[in-house]
């Protein structure tokens, strides 16, 4: 038997986490096997769907190399690939079950229903529906309250419903008894748990893995089942990714559960990917660090985590500080690219350093960021225009001080006649002009207010290497700026009301 397994996202907003997270476990199980992963759309939720939201589900898979064998944009023997392309398909199956006395017609309006669930909660009852239109047909049940004129088609649990199965993840589980689940909507379009069923069966899938929170309707599933004469497929119910304090990590409370989030804050896809391994998986030898093909080829259920796992953003900073060291200079150069031009530091005609530059500046940033959305901030003052270039608030008040004026002038005056100008030539200059041949000064001490005037933040890339990579007339220029701004809030603060 050949494995076919798929990942099903709802088009309802950014693609979730857990889609990837679903996908990896998939995708790894699948290409041990030699067997088939395919990506389904279930966008039966008109109500909350979003025509953008499809789009994004490719983007970010591929954007982590989680690439699928069939799927809406690829096609496949077993399309369509998208449940409102279906709608056909599950109405039929709907009024078999009806015929074999294992659904039937549910006209109660949706007052009626809240009126029976309140009363429910009232009488500290259990909440489910009270088979009020079983045995009825339109006409009896029209005569009563609480009537709709377009029914819904509900299952009809047995007594005695299935309710342990074989999870490959947990072992035997049971779950609760389900209520009379609504199969087939009054607007023709298949719940979740009739369409789930029908496109796992014609579309050949043999192992559904599925978060737990699936575990309480897996019994309704395995009646669909039995009652269609389908042959059920293997389950697979992976542990729910949680915030710290153990809730579900959900879009409303925590934005890492979007996964555009994750592109927008600058995390590397390779060390996503490892995260989310290796938050429900361990790999022979307990290692941290692991490719999708490692992950892949020693694959085994009995290596799933059953609990849990807390979604650890330090953990994940630590992964991609680790993946980012290892990229060549002009890979990182070349992912650094689109926060600098999002950050509007390249791709403008006024910037004053051609992108040639960032390539040489890589090293001295690569090892300092955890992230590639810190870049644009560190290397800001290398491609801000002299007419826009400013010294950050903080860095003036701190560095950019009365005391500090003599500093500045010091360092441009001795960095005025240096002609070669390199990191080793510059560093030793300013070296013999600030420290102890000259001013007396320790290099912490000296090289805070030149930080702040050359680069315009107390926190920068080596300084040497940053006034050389900016070159001689502007690293001057900005000292003697620095210096003025200096000298100007001394006069300020000795007579308050000039200006």
């Amino acid at each position: 038997m050949s494995v076919r397994v798929r990942v099903a996202p709802s088009p309802t907003g950014d693609p979730h986490v857990g889609t990837a997270y679903m996908s990896l476990f998939n995708l790894a199980f699948a290409r041990q096997q030699g067997g088939e992963f395919l990506l389904r759309v279930e966008d039966t939720d008109r109500a909350r769907f979003r025509a953008d939201s499809e789009q994004q589900v490719y983007d970010m898979l591929r954007w982590l190399g989680l690439d699928w064998d069939e799927g809406p944009d690829k096609g496949g023997p077993r399309g369509p690939y998208r449940q409102s392309e279906r709608l056909e398909t599950y109405r039929p199956h709907a009024e078999r079950l009806i015929a074999d006395g294992h659904a039937y017609l549910c006209w109660c309006s949706g007052a009626r229903l809240a009126e029976m669930r309140e009363d429910q909660q009232k009488r500290k009852l259990p909440t489910g529906y009270d088979r009020r239109c079983v045995g009825l047909d339109r006409a009896a049940r029209a005569a009563l309250p609480g009537f709709s004129d377009t029914p819904v088609v509900r299952m009809l649990v047995p007594d005695d419903p299935p309710l342990r199965f074989h999870d490959l993840v947990r072992g035997e589980v049971s779950a609760p008894r389900p209520d009379d689940q609504v199969l087939l909507k009054a607007d023709g379009f298949p719940t979740y748990h009739l369409a789930v069923v029908v496109d796992d069966h014609l579309m050949g899938i043999t192992h559904v893995v599925r978060g737990e929170e699936w575990i309480s309707s897996t019994p309704k599933h395995l009646l669909l089942f039995d009652w269609l004469g389908w042959e059920r497929p293997a389950f697979a119910h992976m542990p729910l990714l949680r915030n710290a304090d153990k809730s579900k990590i959900s879009k409303r409370k925590n934005p890492a559960a979007r996964l555009t989030w994750f592109v927008e804050q600058g995390y590397l896809p390779e060390a996503l990917l490892n995260f989310l391994g290796l938050l429900g998986y361990s790999v022979p030898g307990e290692q941290e660090i692991f490719s999708f093909e490692q992950m892949s080829q020693s694959f085994d259920w009995a290596r799933v985590n059953t609990v849990g796992p807390v979604f650890d953003l330090d953990k994940l900073a630590w992964l991609n500080g680790h993946y980012m060291r290892e990229l060549s200079e002009s890979d990182f150069a070349g992912r650094v690219l689109p926060f600098l031009q999002g950050a509007g530091l390249v791709g403008d005609p006024a910037a004053p350093v051609e992108l040639a530059a960032l390539t040489a500046l890589v090293p001295l940033v690569q090892t300092r960021v955890a992230l590639l959305s810190e870049v644009p901030a560190l290397v800001r003052f290398l491609f801000t225009p002299e007419a826009s270039f400013q010294v950050e608030a903080s860095a003036v008040e701190k560095a950019l001080t009365p005391a500090n004026a003599p500093v500045l002038a010091a360092a441009a005056q001795a960095l005025e006649g240096l002609d070669d100008w390199s990191a080793a030539s510059v560093q030793a200059v300013v070296d013999a002009a600030l420290l102890e041949d000259g001013l007396g000064l320790k290099r912490g001490k000296a090289y805070l207010p030149l930080r702040a005037a050359v680069c315009g933040a107390s926190i920068s890339p080596p300084l040497p290497e940053s006034m050389a990579l900016l070159g001689r007339e502007r690293t001057l220029r900005r000292l003697r700026a620095g210096a003025a701004l200096a000298a100007d809030r001394e006069s300020a603060e000795r007579d308050p009301g000039v200006g």
